[in-house]
């Protein structure tokens, strides 16, 4: 059972990683798209892959990745996994280089009551009636915005939440380590990622230059801006559970949400708040219940 002292650091991990992804991270990727969504893109899977060698090395991880790498199994899961986390990056850092950063906040809102959803169907865990409430609510607020403002649909919104759902679905089947997991989705990614940045560069088209080692190295840190979060939540999870660490999570969308608004000064209709006054009820009934269950 999980002591006082290791329940309270786990909060802390999680809250830390949770505002990483919903401030530090919106404001890094937002600072850098001048060098362009698919730069950017390139940049993060790129160093993400370095970066996770690197703590591969540091932390002996060979034993678990020669595990992975002896079951073909894990390997096909993880391929799809890794194609799921690509969409998910490429789509988030779309939304933010186009100041849709509210339409993103809107998915990771949806994300977790989603997941509840897969788990159901694909893994037959039982859903509660305000779980089923909170999913109905979801699907209502998603046909509210369709069928009174089609324009407005935050489809980058529903892609990462979709992405992010099936990516985590994908990877309950696969019993391994979230970081060497993470290593062999980018490894498979990463030959599509160095054609596409020798593409790039032949083009023209890449700040990332030798000439500028300020910006290289500001760009570099794509990979710790994407694996050093990653890490906190995950020990958060570890120390406290999911139950506690999901509802901390929603301090990451609640953050870029205020982010878009505030700061970036993003457009929110009236049938965009319609609708998220609809996610915030279905958050606030599946945050009731997870409490109230754990």
């Amino acid at each position: 059972m999980t002591n006082n002292k290791d329940f309270n650091k786990g909060l802390i991990l999680a809250a830390v990683g949770s505002f990483w992804w919903g401030y530090i991270g919106v404001i890094y990727f937002k600072y850098i798209a001048f060098a362009g969504h698919v730069e950017v893109v390139i940049h993060r899977c790129l160093w993400t892959t370095v970066t996770l060698i690197l703590t591969s090395i540091i932390f002996s991880k060979f034993n678990s990745i020669k595990k992975i790498l002896n079951n073909k199994k894990n390997l096909s899961l993880l391929f799809l996994s890794g194609l799921l986390i690509f969409i998910n990056w490429s789509v988030w850092i779309y939304a933010v280089s186009i100041d849709k950063i509210i339409d993103a906040s809107f998915g990771y809102f949806i994300m977790p009551i989603i997941s509840v959803f897969l788990g159901n169907i694909f893994f037959k865990e039982k859903l509660s009636l305000r779980g089923k409430i909170s999913v109905f609510i979801v699907i209502i607020s998603i046909l509210f915005i369709i069928f009174s403002d089609f324009k407005s649909i935050p489809w980058v919104g529903l892609i990462v939440a979709i992405s992010w759902s099936f990516y985590n679905l994908v990877r309950k089947k696969v019993n391994v380590e979230t970081d060497t997991g993470l290593l062999i989705e980018s490894l498979f990614i990463l030959p599509a990622v160095l054609i596409g940045f020798y593409f790039v560069i032949q083009n023209n088209v890449n700040d990332f230059d030798i000439s500028n080692p300020k910006l290289m190295f500001i760009l570099m840190l794509a990979g710790p801006m994407t694996v050093i979060p990653l890490f906190l939540y995950v020990k958060g999870v570890e120390n406290c559970g999911l139950g506690p660490t999901g509802m901390i999570f929603y301090i990451t969308p609640t953050l870029q949400f205020l982010l878009g608004y505030f700061m970036y000064n993003e457009p929110f209709s009236s049938s965009k708040f319609i609708s998220f006054i609809l996610i915030w009820i279905a958050v606030f009934i599946y945050i009731k219940d997870l409490y109230e269950s754990n």
